[in-house]
Parts: C-alpha cells; sequence; structure tokens
C-alpha cells in the first residue's frame, strides 16, 4: 500500500493588517486581512481573497478565490462561498476562466450554514441562517431561504 501525500494547512503569504486575531487551525493563503478583524478556527481563505476591516469570519466557513468581502461584515459558522457554477455540467477542473467573482458590500451579516454563489451584495444587508443566494441583492434589507427572498427593506 503506497503512503499518502500529506500536505499542510497554515497560514502563507497573507497580508495582515493591524490587531487581526486568527483562532489555529485554518488555512489562509495568497490573500488580505484588513484591520481588527477575527478569523476563527477551521476556516479556509484561498488567494485573491479580500476581507475589510473589523470583520468576524466564524468556524468553518470556506471563503473561496475571487471574493472580496467590505468592512463590518459578520460570517456565521459554516458559510460557503462558490466561485464555480459548473457551466460546463461539471467543475471546471482547473479552468479558472470558467470561475467567477462574488463582491459583498459593507456592514453585511451572513448567517451560519449560508451558501453564496457569485453574486454583488449591496451594503446593509442580513442574509439568514441556511439562505442560499444565488442572484445579486440591490435592496439593502433582510433575506432568507432557498433562493433568498427579500422579508424586510431597511
Amino acid at each position: 500500500m503506497a503512503d499518502p501525500v500529506l500536505l499542510s494547512s497554515g497560514i502563507v503569504d497573507v497580508t495582515l493588517e493591524e490587531n487581526v486575531k486568527v483562532v489555529q487551525p485554518v488555512n489562509m493563503y495568497g490573500c488580505t486581512i484588513g484591520e481588527g478583524t477575527f478569523i476563527g478556527p477551521f476556516v479556509e481563505i484561498q488567494k485573491d481573497v479580500t476581507i475589510g476591516k473589523r470583520c468576524k469570519i466564524q468556524s468553518h466557513s470556506f471563503i473561496c478565490e475571487l471574493v472580496s468581502i467590505g468592512s463590518d461584515c459578520f460570517v456565521g459558522h459554516g458559510v460557503m462561498f462558490i466561485n464555480d457554477l459548473f457551466s460546463s455540467g461539471g467543475p471546471a477542473q482547473g479552468d479558472k476562466s470558467k470561475w467567477l467573482s462574488t463582491r459583498i458590500g459593507n456592514n453585511v451579516s451572513i448567517g451560519s450554514n449560508a451558501t453564496i454563489l457569485p453574486v454583488t451584495i449591496c451594503d446593509g444587508v442580513v442574509i439568514g441562517a441556511g439562505t442560499v443566494v444565488t442572484k445579486d441583492i440591490s435592496i439593502p434589507g433582510t433575506y432568507a431561504g432557498n433562493p433568498a427572498k427579500l422579508l424586510k427593506q431597511i
């Protein structure tokens, strides 16, 4: 029986601004984390991700490449960001030209176990726990469901 190839997680090639707190273990590489942000344990943040100032990223969340999160945002436990919509019927298999970006505004709260597809979410939005965001959100308010629907305008 062959020995497995073991890869290590950690913090590699990350730009951390002042007063960032990270609870290990994490897997962060090639990303930028803004001042005063908190990153919980068991989080993966991939390259080309930018997270603004004073954000809180809770445990077990996955933030894939091409995601930008504004300042003063909250990302609950187990939130998944998606950049590959399987446009050819399956995974892009390394063809990053098929990946799409996600832009999260300022003062956005995303509840636990939400799934965020490649979208743009404006400032001042609350995404309920378990919500699946499939389309851009341009009106500040509270959203929930699968797919996300506006429950209350702010």
